[in-house]
């Protein structure tokens, strides 16, 4: 299966209404990918322990997605093949006090993978051109008037012009949007509804939020076609089915760790004096 229908790289324009949230026309088998989900899981967990020990680069994996529309479980699924020592997950809700006193990023920066490990941002930098441009929330920072002027299309340059010095800096980006259709996002709020134990993840504004659903999806459009690049595309989920959403990630995170091709770390004379030395100590034991 080739996912790259699904890769927007700056190239060709990217239309809601061109797509397919439960993709029908791949004729998906449920049983078929979930094997290969698995396989791709095992995988990951050997690539990921090479992309560890190698320490050459980083992996910045970013999720959004409309409300209900299964970041979390994509998390879940993907966490389930990895060494937790070597993944960092940040989740990025309304701003504090604190971080409305910084620039929009301050926050992200300070959260973002060192070499060798893979970060996933649960939201993220992304939401300041999304929930901002909706609810026109820039009209009340805490900012110059000069700062307010054209503030949303400025920050898709900056958006832009920060994940390139990332990828200059040897940190890759995958983005992804989960697409779901808005009948499935009610199908799935009715069953956090009928479901006491998932009451919980239940929001009365996430609620409300369905009435501005295609001013989001103006909103995404533009985001993502502003700000997909070939070095730093956007990968466009169509997640009406949880399990492919899954599967989609897992196989995108794949193929990257296929191109970075880490490698554990060769021996050289300090590590083989290092061996012998260690070797030498415990043959001495009594």
């Amino acid at each position: 299966m080739n996912l790259d229908e699904f890769k927007i790289s700056g190239n060709k324009k990217f239309d809601f209404k061109d797509f397919d949230p439960s993709a029908k026309k791949l004729k998906l088998d449920k049983f078929e990918i979930a094997n290969k989900s698995l396989v791709n899981l095992q995988r990951l967990g050997q690539f990921q322990d090479k992309f560890y020990a190698e320490g050459k680069e980083s992996l910045l994996l970013i999720f959004q997605a409309m409300d209900a529309g299964g970041k979390d479980g994509a998390i879940k699924h993907v966490m389930s093949g990895l060494n937790p020592q070597g993944v960092q997950v940040s989740n990025f809700k309304q701003p504090s006090s604190e971080e409305l006193s910084h620039d929009y990023l301050w926050r992200c920066i300070k959260k973002l993978p060192s070499k060798g490990i893979i970060g996933i941002f649960n939201r993220s930098y992304y939401e300041d051109v999304l929930i901002a441009k909706v609810h026109k929330l820039y009209k009340n920072y805490n900012m110059p008037d000069r700062c307010k002027k054209d503030i949303i299309n400025k920050r898709y340059k900056q958006i832009v012009n920060f994940e390139d010095y990332l990828w200059e800096n040897g940190v890759r980006v995958l983005k992804f949007f989960f697409c779901i259709s808005k009948d499935e996002q009610k199908k799935r709020f009715f069953k956090r509804i009928d479901n006491k134990n998932k009451n919980w993840k239940l929001s009365e504004s996430d609620i409300k939020e369905r009435a501005l659903w295609d001013t989001y999806m103006e909103a995404y459009e533009n985001a993502i076609n502003k700000t997909a690049t070939p070095t730093n595309p956007w990968y466009i989920i169509p997640a009406d089915k949880k399990w492919f959403a899954r599967y989609f990630v897992s196989e995108i995170l794949t193929k990257t760790m296929e191109e970075i091709n880490p490698q554990y770390p060769q021996n050289n004379t300090n590590t083989e004096k290092l061996v012998l030395n260690c070797k030498e100590i415990l043959e001495k034991e009594v």
